[in-house]
């Protein structure tokens, strides 16, 4: 693609935001910083845009790095970052990425509308998980956008080049991001081809970024980090009551964010002490013991924070309307809020409500509890899943006796 003058280059990228329904203070506010840009670049003598070009406008007008280095970079200051990086990627791409979606809704194409409920209706047909439907779901709508980007009006035009086009724009994402979109575009491209509107398998020639999960650490937290975290839960509100005992499900049994927000008064066996569910990821039917500190906290929220309100969800919303969490909520400012209460690292290794489950199987590990027992509470249905934990703790990975896996040695 022959480069664009910057002049011209900032010219399309304006039409492409009055396209995307930016509103006029939003394109006011970028017009403001690309004229100061191309003040930059006309000091600079220099006619197109380059990478060095945006780094050395942004720590000429704001001390980005500097302030970055000192971490004391501010909202405003991204903000800033943002702009010229949207220059960058409009220029690579022809496409305005990583933008954010004030409305639910990615695509507006009635075509690209059409084939998504299709594909949507396919993944329920084959019986995938709800969380991988409305995964796939969202990420080939991203990709789908891209390809409108692109001028392609119709799934026939797709080709591998373009493909990999897009597979390009995913820099900077971590790999098990990359493997994740890859897996729901090639589901994506396999429904193509069995609908018949494409006629070679782009699928299978994607490429397989396998980010095994036995060479990730999980993020686990400290026995300290962990006490600070429960201790900022101001457990005498009623909202404090409901966090309190999502927390302790999550860092005590180890369940996952979606599984607790569909745990419903049929799920809690009380007479047996038994919480019994059917998982959403393994659909497989977990049985758990319900320990008297999480048993306590459901009681106590249920009588005393629950909102009195006709629904058999537990956990509910506590601003009106009082309704059950949404399938997008994945507790991430929940937890964010504690730790900037409880004054802990935001930023440290990964903070959501996923680390809690690694930390559940952690404190099982240290507890001298069997592999196959942490595999049973977690709802592993894969031995490898559970082993990745052993990383946590290199004593107990030596401790670790290959009979107990069929076949060992």
């Amino acid at each position: 693609m022959q480069r664009k003058p910057l002049k011209e280059l900032l010219h399309d990228l304006e039409l492409e935001l009055l396209r995307l329904g930016y509103n006029s203070s939003t394109i006011r506010f970028y017009n403001i910083r690309w004229r100061k840009l191309i003040q930059f670049a006309e000091e600079r003598k220099e006619t197109y845009y380059s990478e060095q070009l945006g780094i050395d406008f942004v720590e000429h007008h704001f001390q980005i790095f500097k302030k970055d280095f000192a971490k004391i970079l501010s909202q405003k200051d991204t903000q800033e970052l943002r702009v010229i990086r949207m220059v960058g990627d409009y220029q690579l791409h022809h496409a305005i990425l990583r933008r954010y979606y004030k409305h639910r809704e990615i695509i507006t194409d009635s075509y690209y509308i059409s084939v998504s409920k299709d594909f949507k209706k396919s993944c329920i047909h084959r019986d995938y998980s709800q969380v991988t439907v409305n995964h796939y779901v969202k990420q080939t709508e991203h990709f789908m956008d891209y390809l409108i980007f692109q001028g392609i009006r119709n799934c026939h035009e797709i080709t591998l080049p373009i493909i990999h086009n897009y597979l390009k724009t995913l820099a900077g994402y971590t790999y098990k991001t990359i493997e994740q979109i890859i897996c729901s575009i090639r589901a994506f491209l396999r429904y193509l081809l069995d609908e018949d509107i494409l006629k070679n398998d782009l699928a299978s020639k994607l490429p397989m970024i396998k980010a095994r999960k036995q060479t990730r650490i999980p993020s686990v937290w400290t026995k300290e980090e962990l006490k600070r975290l429960i201790n900022a839960i101001d457990r005498g509100s009623p909202k404090g009551k409901r966090d309190y005992a999502i927390f302790l499900l999550a860092c005590v049994l180890g369940i996952r964010v979606t599984d607790i927000k569909r745990l419903t008064f049929d799920n809690f066996h009380w007479k047996e002490k038994n919480l019994i569910f059917i998982q959403s990821k393994t659909r497989e039917t977990v049985t758990l013991p319900i320990p008297n500190e999480i048993g306590w906290a459901v009681i106590d929220y249920l009588r005393y924070g629950r909102p009195k309100i006709n629904s058999n969800v537990i956990f509910l919303r506590h601003l009106a309307p009082f309704l059950p969490f949404s399938e997008g909520n994945h507790f991430s400012q929940l937890i964010q809020s504690y730790m900037r209460i409880a004054h802990l690292p935001t930023l440290k290794k990964h903070r959501g409500m996923h680390s809690l489950r690694h930390t559940a199987a952690s404190r099982m590990l240290e507890n001298d509890t069997p592999l196959p027992v942490i595999s049973a509470i977690l709802g592993h249905t894969d031995p490898d899943s559970t082993a990745v934990y052993l990383k946590i703790n290199v004593s107990k990975l030596r401790e670790c006796c290959m009979d107990i896996f069929p076949g060992g040695s």
